[in-house]
């Protein structure tokens, strides 16, 4: 626990903590896998003066039996945003996680009719249990990074790493218990920054905390013109996976092959080819699934391919994503698979009105009191933007979601040839989780 120093109360100490000061009980919880609130002279504390505000709490372990709950909010909340999404054209990808998590954090300040509508989002699963369940399933998905074995003996090493910041107007207070728990459960500091007086700076600050957490694949999370001087807090979920198959693709058999579009017409790509012993296949009514293991066999993509005339229906029926990976079972198969890289950037405050969270976002009418009682709060944005690249080797993939608050034969293969429209997600083996989830309609991007 962080102590009075001299006569500084704990409010006090909040807003005159220096980064600099870091090394003070209690900045673990700062450091843990959650948070990684960087050193001075870090690219997100050049762009003028941030502050670092140490945790009264250490990080704790979390709740393990509440863990299928969080995947359940993950894939209810998952399916509903693609919903929204999908009626834009194009390929789309998202992070169920991502986006899980920076709710959940900002839920923790919110009451009344924001609480109730923001449960209701995430799954009906009430703040204590979610909190639990997100905090073991983050410890969980992040042991799964490091060096791996693969089946034919080789070494791989698999990068994938989340962080929660909070980005808070420097001259405010913002309430202990609010601070504490996002301490506790998801390892989130505080840095104060200057809305009021330059928030172009911080807005700098914030996208440079971001790409550095992703590798620099995501840039510009928070675009010019969102932040102003009526901003008084930014919560930022980052999510970053840099995975080899456990069966890479040998880059020599790759080649330009048909792939047909939505419209009827056919475009050339490129197509890579593999016989995998390690592979899985399932099917259900108007599609296949096929499942592509990255090294060590605890991180997977399914692919999941609709029918010949029923991407659509297929699409629409996105709940049914967990039977879909439960259907699945360890099959030889021979893959033909596009290589693919895009990006999507997407606002999401209509997507989650839409889904139920309206309040939230009015002004005059959201109930955030739980965060600070020095201003009545709003969301004025909820942004997203993910980055997905794969290829011969495996797969890369980055994720970060900003939510603004605003004062007011060898064995018989079995082909499977993905040379349509599909569907994909990236998840864990054990427990399903959405970490990645979108479509592929056009393989050039």
């Amino acid at each position: 626990m962080v102590r009075p120093i001299g006569v500084l109360t704990r409010r006090t100490l909040l807003r005159t903590l220096p980064l600099s000061a870091l090394a003070v009980t209690g900045a673990s919880a700062l450091t843990a896998c959650g948070s990684d609130p960087g050193s001075p002279g870090a690219a997100s504390d050049r762009k003028g003066p941030v502050e670092l505000v140490a945790a009264h709490e250490e990080r704790a372990g979390g709740v393990a039996e509440a863990i299928p709950d969080a995947v359940a909010a993950m894939h209810a909340l998952g399916a509903g945003l693609y919903g929204e999404l999908a009626a834009k054209p194009g390929n789309l990808a998202l992070s169920p996680y991502s986006v899980a998590v920076a709710l959940a954090m900002t839920r923790n300040g919110a009451r009344g009719r924001t609480l109730a509508e923001m449960t209701e989002v995430l799954g009906g699963v009430e703040p204590d249990r979610l909190n639990g369940g997100l905090n073991a399933l983050t410890w969980y998905v992040e042991s799964l990074a490091g060096a791996r074995e693969k089946l034919d003996g080789e070494q791989a090493e698999i990068a994938l790493r989340a962080a929660n910041q909070l980005f808070g107007e420097r001259t405010m207070t913002f309430e202990e218990p609010f601070l504490d728990v996002l301490a506790r459960e998801y390892g989130a500091g505080l840095r104060t920054v200057d809305f009021r007086g330059d928030p172009e700076a911080a807005r700098v600050a914030i996208n440079d905390w971001t790409a550095d957490r992703t590798e620099d694949r995501i840039q510009d999370l928070v675009p010019p013109g969102v932040l102003n001087t009526l901003t008084r807090l930014v919560l930022v979920n980052a999510l970053y996976l840099k995975a080899p198959w456990e069966q890479p693709f040998e880059e020599q058999l790759t080649s330009d092959g048909d792939f047909h579009l939505l419209d009827g017409s056919t475009v050339e790509v490129p197509m890579m080819v593999r016989q995998l012993e390690v592979g899985g296949l399932g099917s259900g009514d108007g599609w296949r699934a096929l499942q592509l293991p990255y090294a060590g066999r605890e991180l997977a993509m399914t692919v999941v391919l609709p029918d010949e005339g029923r991407f659509a229906e297929v699409e629409g029926r996105l709940a049914e994503l967990p039977a879909v990976l439960d259907a699945v079972r360890p099959t030889p198969v021979a893959v033909t698979l596009p290589r693919w890289t895009f990006r999507t950037q997407a606002p999401l405050k209509a997507a989650l009105s839409a889904l139920g969270m309206p309040t939230a976002f009015q002004d005059g009418r959201a109930d955030f009191s739980g965060v600070t009682e020095e201003a009545e709060l709003f969301l004025s944005a909820v942004l997203h933007q993910a980055f997905i690249a794969v290829d011969e080797e495996g797969t890369e993939a980055a994720a970060a979601t900003a939510v603004v608050m605003q004062d007011e034969s060898a064995p018989l293969l079995e082909p499977f040839v993905a040379d349509r429209p599909f569907l994909f997600v990236i998840h864990d083996v054990e427990h399903g989780t959405p970490l990645f989830l979108g479509r592929v309609v056009d393989p050039r991007g």
